[in-house]
Protein backbone atom coordinates (compact mmCIF):
# COMPACT_ATOMS: atom_id res chain seq x y z
CA UNK A 1 0.00 0.00 0.00
CA UNK A 2 1.38 3.41 -0.96
CA UNK A 3 1.61 6.36 1.42
CA UNK A 4 -1.17 8.20 -0.37
CA UNK A 5 -3.46 5.20 -0.08
CA UNK A 6 -2.59 4.81 3.63
CA UNK A 7 -3.63 8.41 4.36
CA UNK A 8 -6.89 7.81 2.55
CA UNK A 9 -7.58 4.54 4.32
CA UNK A 10 -10.17 4.10 7.07
CA UNK A 11 -7.53 2.67 9.42
CA UNK A 12 -5.51 5.94 9.35
CA UNK A 13 -8.49 8.15 10.10
CA UNK A 14 -9.64 5.80 12.81
CA UNK A 15 -6.22 5.90 14.52
CA UNK A 16 -6.01 9.68 14.10
CA UNK A 17 -9.45 10.17 15.66
CA UNK A 18 -8.55 7.87 18.53
CA UNK A 19 -5.30 9.78 19.17
CA UNK A 20 -7.20 13.10 19.24
CA UNK A 21 -9.77 11.74 21.69
CA UNK A 22 -7.00 10.43 23.96
CA UNK A 23 -5.15 13.78 23.77
CA UNK A 24 -8.24 15.85 24.62
CA UNK A 25 -9.09 13.46 27.47
CA UNK A 26 -5.59 13.81 28.94
CA UNK A 27 -5.79 17.62 28.71
CA UNK A 28 -9.19 17.69 30.45
CA UNK A 29 -7.93 15.40 33.20
CA UNK A 30 -4.90 17.66 33.74
CA UNK A 31 -7.08 20.78 33.95
CA UNK A 32 -9.44 19.15 36.46
CA UNK A 33 -6.49 17.86 38.53
CA UNK A 34 -4.79 21.28 38.56
CA UNK A 35 -8.01 22.97 39.71
CA UNK A 36 -8.32 20.46 42.55
CA UNK A 37 -4.62 20.63 43.50
CA UNK A 38 -4.38 24.44 43.46
CA UNK A 39 -7.87 24.91 44.98
CA UNK A 40 -8.76 27.38 42.25
CA UNK A 41 -11.27 29.98 43.45
CA UNK A 42 -11.07 28.84 47.07
CA UNK A 43 -8.96 31.74 48.43
CA UNK A 44 -9.95 33.16 51.81
CA UNK A 45 -8.69 36.12 53.87
CA UNK A 46 -5.94 35.50 56.40
CA UNK A 47 -7.30 35.90 59.96
CA UNK A 48 -5.88 38.35 62.50
CA UNK A 49 -3.76 36.48 65.07
CA UNK A 50 -1.59 39.34 66.33
CA UNK A 51 -2.10 39.97 70.02
CA UNK A 52 -3.38 36.42 70.64
CA UNK A 53 -1.69 33.76 72.73
CA UNK A 54 -0.16 30.82 70.89
CA UNK A 55 -3.10 28.54 71.76
CA UNK A 56 -5.65 31.16 70.70
CA UNK A 57 -3.77 31.80 67.46
CA UNK A 58 -3.65 28.07 66.68
CA UNK A 59 -7.40 27.82 67.31
CA UNK A 60 -8.14 30.76 64.99
CA UNK A 61 -5.83 29.39 62.29
CA UNK A 62 -7.40 25.93 62.51
CA UNK A 63 -10.90 27.38 62.39
CA UNK A 64 -9.94 29.02 59.08
CA UNK A 65 -8.37 25.78 57.80
CA UNK A 66 -4.84 27.13 58.08
CA UNK A 67 -1.77 26.22 60.07
CA UNK A 68 0.29 28.28 62.52
CA UNK A 69 4.09 28.14 62.61
CA UNK A 70 6.21 30.01 65.19
CA UNK A 71 9.36 31.16 63.39
CA UNK A 72 10.92 33.71 65.74
CA UNK A 73 10.58 35.72 68.92
CA UNK A 74 11.16 39.40 69.70
CA UNK A 75 10.69 41.61 72.70
CA UNK A 76 8.13 44.38 72.36
CA UNK A 77 5.70 46.30 74.53
CA UNK A 78 3.00 46.29 71.82
CA UNK A 79 1.51 42.92 72.87
CA UNK A 80 1.62 40.82 76.07
CA UNK A 81 4.46 38.36 76.58
CA UNK A 82 4.00 35.06 74.79
CA UNK A 83 1.51 36.55 72.31
CA UNK A 84 1.86 36.94 68.55
CA UNK A 85 3.63 40.18 67.68
CA UNK A 86 3.91 39.79 63.89
CA UNK A 87 2.40 37.52 61.25
CA UNK A 88 2.93 36.63 57.60
CA UNK A 89 0.76 36.88 55.51
CA UNK A 90 -0.82 39.99 57.00
CA UNK A 91 -4.50 39.90 58.02
CA UNK A 92 -6.91 40.16 55.10
CA UNK A 93 -4.44 38.80 52.54
CA UNK A 94 -6.28 36.18 50.48
CA UNK A 95 -4.68 32.73 50.48
CA UNK A 96 -5.73 29.13 49.84
CA UNK A 97 -6.88 26.94 52.71
CA UNK A 98 -4.11 24.91 54.26
CA UNK A 99 -1.71 27.87 54.04
CA UNK A 100 0.75 28.27 56.94
CA UNK A 101 0.66 31.51 58.91
CA UNK A 102 4.19 32.30 60.08
CA UNK A 103 4.15 34.07 63.43
CA UNK A 104 6.70 35.92 65.56
CA UNK A 105 5.86 35.93 69.26
CA UNK A 106 6.74 38.36 72.00
CA UNK A 107 9.48 36.81 74.13
CA UNK A 108 8.61 35.80 77.69
CA UNK A 109 11.91 37.18 78.98
CA UNK A 110 13.04 40.62 77.78
CA UNK A 111 16.32 40.97 75.93
CA UNK A 112 19.00 42.80 77.90
CA UNK A 113 21.45 45.32 76.44
CA UNK A 114 24.34 47.36 77.81
CA UNK A 115 24.01 51.11 78.41
CA UNK A 116 26.40 52.97 76.09
CA UNK A 117 28.73 55.76 77.24
CA UNK A 118 27.20 58.98 75.92
CA UNK A 119 28.66 61.64 78.20
CA UNK A 120 30.74 64.14 76.26
CA UNK A 121 29.28 63.19 72.87
CA UNK A 122 27.43 65.65 70.60
CA UNK A 123 23.66 65.23 70.56
CA UNK A 124 23.36 63.77 67.05
CA UNK A 125 25.97 61.11 67.72
CA UNK A 126 24.39 60.25 71.07
CA UNK A 127 20.94 59.80 69.51
CA UNK A 128 22.35 57.49 66.85
CA UNK A 129 24.19 55.37 69.43
CA UNK A 130 21.07 55.05 71.60
CA UNK A 131 19.03 53.65 68.71
CA UNK A 132 21.87 51.36 67.60
CA UNK A 133 22.06 49.95 71.14
CA UNK A 134 18.36 48.98 71.01
CA UNK A 135 17.23 51.72 73.39
CA UNK A 136 14.85 54.64 72.92
CA UNK A 137 15.50 58.35 73.11
CA UNK A 138 13.54 60.07 75.86
CA UNK A 139 13.60 63.71 76.95
CA UNK A 140 16.33 66.19 76.06
CA UNK A 141 16.85 68.37 79.14
CA UNK A 142 18.97 71.47 78.63
CA UNK A 143 20.92 73.24 81.40
CA UNK A 144 23.29 76.19 81.43
CA UNK A 145 26.82 75.03 80.58
CA UNK A 146 29.87 76.08 78.62
CA UNK A 147 29.08 73.46 75.99
CA UNK A 148 26.18 73.57 73.54
CA UNK A 149 24.34 70.35 72.57
CA UNK A 150 26.85 68.02 74.23
CA UNK A 151 25.70 65.27 76.62
CA UNK A 152 26.40 66.07 80.28
CA UNK A 153 24.47 63.20 81.86
CA UNK A 154 22.42 60.15 80.84
CA UNK A 155 19.53 58.91 82.98
CA UNK A 156 16.97 56.07 83.00
CA UNK A 157 13.84 56.51 85.13
CA UNK A 158 15.38 59.62 86.65
CA UNK A 159 18.52 57.83 87.83
CA UNK A 160 21.94 58.30 86.31
CA UNK A 161 22.83 55.30 84.14
CA UNK A 162 26.43 54.16 84.11
CA UNK A 163 28.01 52.83 80.90
CA UNK A 164 27.86 49.04 80.81
CA UNK A 165 24.78 48.74 83.03
CA UNK A 166 22.48 45.94 81.84
CA UNK A 167 18.94 47.13 81.09
CA UNK A 168 15.94 45.83 79.14
CA UNK A 169 16.04 46.42 75.43
CA UNK A 170 13.76 49.32 74.49
CA UNK A 171 14.29 51.26 77.72
CA UNK A 172 14.04 55.05 77.45
CA UNK A 173 17.23 57.05 77.97
CA UNK A 174 16.90 60.74 78.91
CA UNK A 175 19.76 63.11 78.20
CA UNK A 176 20.98 66.25 79.96
CA UNK A 177 22.72 68.56 77.49
CA UNK A 178 24.41 71.94 77.66
CA UNK A 179 22.74 74.96 76.10
CA UNK A 180 25.57 77.42 76.57
CA UNK A 181 25.63 80.30 79.00
CA UNK A 182 23.06 82.31 77.04
CA UNK A 183 19.50 81.55 75.98
CA UNK A 184 20.16 79.40 72.92
CA UNK A 185 17.36 78.97 70.37
CA UNK A 186 16.74 76.59 67.49
CA UNK A 187 14.67 76.72 64.32
CA UNK A 188 11.23 75.13 64.48
CA UNK A 189 10.88 72.22 61.99
CA UNK A 190 7.87 71.85 59.72
CA UNK A 191 6.17 68.54 60.57
CA UNK A 192 2.98 68.48 58.46
CA UNK A 193 2.80 65.40 56.27
CA UNK A 194 5.26 63.37 58.36
CA UNK A 195 4.47 60.11 60.16
CA UNK A 196 4.85 59.91 63.94
CA UNK A 197 8.33 58.36 63.76
CA UNK A 198 9.48 60.86 61.12
CA UNK A 199 8.13 63.78 63.15
CA UNK A 200 9.80 62.50 66.34
CA UNK A 201 13.15 62.27 64.52
CA UNK A 202 12.77 65.80 63.15
CA UNK A 203 11.89 67.15 66.60
CA UNK A 204 14.83 65.45 68.29
CA UNK A 205 17.10 66.52 65.43
CA UNK A 206 16.19 70.14 66.13
CA UNK A 207 17.13 69.79 69.84
CA UNK A 208 13.45 69.79 70.86
CA UNK A 209 11.15 67.36 72.66
CA UNK A 210 7.93 65.67 71.53
CA UNK A 211 5.50 66.96 74.13
CA UNK A 212 2.45 64.89 73.15
CA UNK A 213 0.76 63.42 70.09
CA UNK A 214 -2.97 63.01 69.42
CA UNK A 215 -4.67 60.80 66.81
CA UNK A 216 -7.99 61.98 65.38
CA UNK A 217 -11.06 59.80 64.79
CA UNK A 218 -9.72 58.37 61.51
CA UNK A 219 -7.05 56.39 63.36
CA UNK A 220 -8.64 53.19 64.66
CA UNK A 221 -6.19 50.32 64.25
CA UNK A 222 -2.46 49.94 64.85
CA UNK A 223 -1.88 49.97 61.08
CA UNK A 224 -3.78 53.27 60.89
CA UNK A 225 -1.43 54.80 63.45
CA UNK A 226 1.59 53.72 61.41
CA UNK A 227 0.21 55.39 58.28
CA UNK A 228 -1.15 58.52 59.98
CA UNK A 229 0.55 61.85 59.25
CA UNK A 230 0.83 65.17 61.02
CA UNK A 231 -1.79 67.76 60.03
CA UNK A 232 -1.25 70.21 62.89
CA UNK A 233 1.58 71.18 65.19
CA UNK A 234 1.97 73.49 68.16
CA UNK A 235 3.90 75.80 67.97
CA UNK A 236 2.96 76.23 64.32
CA UNK A 237 5.69 76.29 61.69
CA UNK A 238 7.02 79.51 60.22
CA UNK A 239 10.22 80.04 58.27
CA UNK A 240 11.46 82.56 60.88
CA UNK A 241 10.10 80.74 63.93
CA UNK A 242 12.57 79.69 66.63
CA UNK A 243 12.17 78.32 70.15
CA UNK A 244 14.46 77.62 73.08
CA UNK A 245 16.46 74.40 73.10
CA UNK A 246 14.52 71.58 74.73
CA UNK A 247 11.09 73.15 74.15
CA UNK A 248 8.13 70.80 73.67
CA UNK A 249 6.34 70.39 70.34
CA UNK A 250 2.80 68.93 70.20
CA UNK A 251 1.41 67.24 67.10
CA UNK A 252 -1.97 65.97 65.81
CA UNK A 253 -2.15 63.08 63.32
CA UNK A 254 -4.75 61.79 60.85
CA UNK A 255 -5.17 59.49 57.85
CA UNK A 256 -7.50 61.98 56.12
CA UNK A 257 -5.55 63.84 53.42
CA UNK A 258 -8.28 66.52 53.32
CA UNK A 259 -7.09 67.73 56.72
CA UNK A 260 -3.68 68.62 55.33
CA UNK A 261 -3.23 72.42 55.64
CA UNK A 262 -2.31 74.67 52.73
CA UNK A 263 1.35 75.50 52.08
CA UNK A 264 0.87 79.02 53.45
CA UNK A 265 0.72 78.99 57.25
CA UNK A 266 0.29 82.21 59.22
CA UNK A 267 2.89 83.04 61.85
CA UNK A 268 0.32 85.03 63.85
CA UNK A 269 -1.06 81.82 65.30
CA UNK A 270 2.19 80.93 67.06
CA UNK A 271 1.82 80.63 70.81
CA UNK A 272 3.69 83.15 72.97
CA UNK A 273 7.12 82.00 74.10
CA UNK A 274 6.88 79.64 77.05
CA UNK A 275 3.16 78.94 76.49
CA UNK A 276 3.45 75.55 74.84
CA UNK A 277 0.62 73.91 76.75
CA UNK A 278 -0.44 70.35 75.89
CA UNK A 279 -3.48 69.73 73.68
CA UNK A 280 -6.82 69.24 75.38
CA UNK A 281 -7.47 65.88 73.73
CA UNK A 282 -6.48 62.73 75.53
CA UNK A 283 -3.30 61.08 74.32
CA UNK A 284 -3.93 57.49 73.18
CA UNK A 285 -1.66 54.85 74.65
Amino acid sequence: MSVREFFKSRVFWKQLGLAMVIGVTIILILIIWLNIYTRHGQARPTPEVRGLSIREAQHVAGKNRMKLQIIDSVYTTMVPRGCVAEQTPLPGHRVKKGRTIKATINAFNPEMVAVPDLVGLPRRQALSIIETAGLQVGQLNYVADLTVDFVLKQTIHGREASPGDSVQKGMVVDLVLGRGLSSQRTSLPRLTGLTLDEARNEILGASLNLGAFVFDGTVITHDDSLGAFVFKQNPEYHSQASVQLGSAVYIWLTTDSLRMPSDTISADTLLPEGDFGPPDAEIPR
